[in-house]
């Protein structure tokens, strides 16, 4: 298999996966960096408070079919790492490509566990349950997983500061990153969405989409 970073004699693209209850939009500054890098950039969007994860996979498997490029790396926050992994489980022959996560709770949310405690906290986070943000998605088989998690606690988990073991990034712990998928992990000091926003978040993809390491 040719090196997927090899982009000078192939044409790379990289396709953006947002995460829960997002757009996409919220990705538009890491794109504009990534395109800035010399990548063609898609943005994937999915119903992510309509689907479970591996509906969402099964679109983003359609979509993934009229993107050009011999290359095709993916770049998935959140939610969208887990998404990720379900495209894997249903279409594992994908073009060559790496993939990078920003804080993906692959191991299960503490905080999405506590809020599913609740009829109102079920509804509110939906099918996002389904081997999603609870955990049990499938392990990614044959291709190495770049995770890049947050230590800045920055949001639920510092107004309750029993609920996330430390580091977390305010939402996810750095430990619901870690899984046996993963074959790269970088700890960042970034809030959950700070992620999207750091250049030095920007240039650690960027590296690890050519090399393979942070």
């Amino acid at each position: 298999m040719p090196d997927p970073g090899d982009s000078g004699r192939m044409r790379a693209t990289v396709v953006t996966v947002h995460g829960w209850h997002m757009t996409g939009l919220e990705m538009l500054l890491l794109r504009r960096r990534l395109r800035h890098a010399g990548y063609e950039v898609r943005a994937f969007r999915y119903a992510s408070r309509r689907q479970t994860p591996e509906q969402a996979a099964r679109r983003l498997a359609a979509y993934l079919e009229g993107v050009p490029g011999d290359v095709v790396h993916l770049v998935a926050h959140s939610l969208g790492g887990i998404v990720v992994r379900h495209l894997f489980a249903l279409e594992p022959v994908q073009r060559p490509g790496r993939i990078v996560m920003l804080g993906s709770a692959l191991a299960g949310s503490r905080a999405a566990a506590r809020m599913a405690r609740s009829a109102l906290g079920r509804q509110w986070l939906g099918p996002a349950l389904d081997r999603g943000l609870l955990g049990g998605s499938p392990l990614l088989q044959g291709r190495g997983v770049g995770m890049i998690a947050g230590s800045r606690g920055l949001g639920l988990g510092s107004l309750l500061p029993t609920l996330l073991p430390r580091p977390h990034d305010g939402t996810v712990a750095v430990q619901e990153t870690e899984a046996p998928d993963v074959t790269r992990h970088l700890q960042v000091p970034h809030g959950h969405f700070g992620l999207l926003l750091s250049r030095e978040v920007a240039d650690a993809v960027i590296r690890f989409l050519k090399t393979g390491e942070f």
